[in-house]
């Protein structure tokens, strides 16, 4: 967060001004189809409690929208609550005592016995407080296709990576886009990541991303990642979209034989009406290893003094991991609750597919959990060059083993 704690220093800290009693401006960035009716379901039970819910959604990704909460903060215009992913996003701030301390919540409501994984909870955790309730579990451990695309080409739906990439040259034969792929760098390093721990494995990604080895991200494991990432790119050359949600589309229209992009891709297949297993297929971990990374979202609380706002923070803490509003959320978001105690029977088949690697243990942290947003913003840098030019898999491979080397 080199970035950021320049921001730090060079950005006066102005007063917090209190919101009205009872309202909170809640920020943001789901704004698809999916995401909205979702986070409905938080605004809803919000406003149940007696307080208010005041919209902030940032449209475009959480890229885009972390620049502008932090800035707010930064400058003494704090918003009631905000999303940021399970991690280190909001590190510093935390340090420059920005963020609300909710241990009293989390211990009175009995949170570290509730919330599974325990890393959800580690990650909102500092120096033994902590700041965030963690609202769900996303993994990017997907692969989505489309049963249109391949009865196009009367081909059954491929079970894993090798036979999807053994279709892709018939599908562009038909004039089917084999992979779509917005024109963004995180979801090319969010699809660059999945093909690594199916493709090097997850001890070769620990050592990595976690261990921060550049010697083994020059190896032979990451380099058949990279030669895997350049058919990658090869097979989503005409994906001319920008937004991973309208290159979901491609996949819901059969325009586009597959995704690769995280559980929040469920909510834009539902509110298309389509049923999971009959139009479209979710092979986790590629369906080579089916296993999950547990990243997701939270909700932190900036510091206003104010006792009715606090109050009202407090109220919205409490309600975001309530079962109830745990299991509305999810079952629209596509996400898996946080919670280990909550009814998922209406749970879809790729949900209850993720529902079963979860309760098998088949877990792994996110990069979110590892990366100081620095290095992620490197990465994705590299990640958007090498998606849109030719840059071979070695230097590809060579540059990243140097962003990890000097990684924090």
């Amino acid at each position: 967060m080199k970035t950021f704690s320049k921001l730090l220093g060079s950005v006066a800290l102005l007063g917090a001004s209190a919101a009205h009693a009872g309202e909170l401006e809640v920020t943001h960035w789901w704004t698809s189809g999916g995401e909205a009716a979702a986070v409905s379901e938080f605004a809803k039970a919000f406003d149940a409690t007696g307080n208010t819910w005041v919209d902030g959604a940032i449209a475009g990704s959480g890229g885009t929208a972390r620049p502008i909460i932090i800035s707010r903060i930064l400058g003494g215009d704090p918003m009631g609550a905000t999303q940021l992913n399970h991690g280190r996003q909001a590190e510093e701030l935390i340090q420059a005592g920005l963020m609300t301390d909710l241990t009293e919540l989390a211990e009175a409501e009995g949170w570290t016995d509730l919330v599974n994984p325990s890393s959800l909870l580690e990650s909102c955790t500092y120096e033994g407080r902590i700041y965030c309730v963690p609202v769900n579990i996303h993994s990017w451990q997907w692969i989505w296709l489309s049963h249109d695309a391949f009865a196009q080409i009367d081909t059954a739906v491929p079970s894993d990576w090798n036979e999807f990439a053994a279709a892709a040259p018939k599908l562009e034969a038909a004039g089917i886009v084999p992979l779509a792929m917005g024109q963004q760098g995180w979801q090319q390093n969010g699809a660059f990541g999945v093909m690594t721990i199916a493709i090097a494995g997850l001890d070769a990604w620990s050592k990595v991303v976690i261990d921060k080895d550049a010697d083994t991200a020059r190896g032979p494991e990451y380099a058949a990642v990279f030669e895997a990432a350049v058919d990658a790119r090869n097979f989503a050359a005409n994906s001319n979209v920008q937004d991973w949600n309208l290159a979901t589309n491609m996949v819901i229209t059969g325009k586009a034989g597959g995704q690769i992009m995280g559980d929040w891709a469920q909510g834009e297949f539902q509110m298309a009406g389509q049923v999971a297993g009959e139009d479209y297929t979710c092979l986790p971990g590629l369906g080579v290893n089916e296993i999950l990374d547990t990243g997701g979202d939270a909700f932190y609380f900036p510091v206003i003094d104010d006792e009715e706002t606090k109050a009202a923070q407090m109220a919205l803490a409490s309600t975001l991991i309530s079962p109830e509003v745990q299991v509305a959320f999810n079952l629209k978001k596509g996400s898996l609750p946080v919670r280990g105690d909550v009814d998922l029977t209406a749970a879809n088949d790729c949900m209850q597919k993720g529902l079963d690697i979860l309760n098998a243990g088949g877990i792994m942290p996110s990069g979110d959990m590892n990366l100081t947003a620095d290095t992620q913003t490197q990465i994705e840098d590299l990640m958007a060059e090498f998606w849109t030019s030719d840059m071979s898999a070695a230097d590809a491979q060579e540059r990243y083993a140097d962003i990890i080397a000097s990684a924090d």
